[in-house]
Parts: C-alpha cells; sequence; structure tokens
C-alpha cells in the first residue's frame, strides 16, 4: 500500500458529516443539507443525526422525504429521529 486512503470515499463524508455532531458552525448547515442527498446511504444516515443533534429545523421537508421515501431503514429511522427531537425542541 502506497499510503493512500483504500476505504471507499464516502467515509470520508462520513467522518466529515460526524465530526459535525461535536463542533458545529451555523455556517456547516448548507453542507449538511447537501449530505441528506449524497449517494451513500451511511453519509445520508449521519448528516441526519447532525440535523437531529443541532436541530436543523430549515431541513425537516428533507428528513421527511428520507423517513417517507428512503428504501434503507436506518437512513429513514435517522430522519425519523431527527424529526421527532427538532420538532419536540420547537413545540
Amino acid at each position: 500500500m502506497s499510503g493512500g486512503v483504500s476505504n471507499p470515499d464516502y467515509w470520508l463524508r462520513v467522518w466529515a458529516a460526524r465530526g459535525l455532531l461535536w463542533v458545529w458552525e451555523d455556517r456547516a448547515a448548507p453542507v449538511i443539507e447537501e449530505a441528506l442527498g449524497d449517494s451513500a446511504w451511511r453519509v445520508r444516515e449521519m448528516a441526519a443525526k447532525v440535523a437531529a443533534r443541532h436541530q436543523l429545523g430549515d431541513l425537516l421537508e428533507l428528513l421527511q422525504q428520507l423517513r417517507d421515501d428512503h428504501p434503507d431503514r436506518r437512513v429513514a429511522a435517522a430522519a425519523a429521529r431527527a424529526i421527532a427531537r427538532i420538532s419536540s425542541a420547537n413545540a
């Protein structure tokens, strides 16, 4: 191995989003919005977790689409949890 990354490239996006669970700035919200539409389901799942943690209410519509239409149960469940957390915080 030549020292390069041997894992699928989506792992970099997953871990970048995961970092935003713990180190947050509001200017990162558009990145999470984009990540909710990423081609890799693991990125979408992590983005939903970040949206929940930081209560990103502007993303509710995208989260509802993932909850209702996403074929992967893990993504749909993460979106449902995010919706519940955001909704309860805004109630």
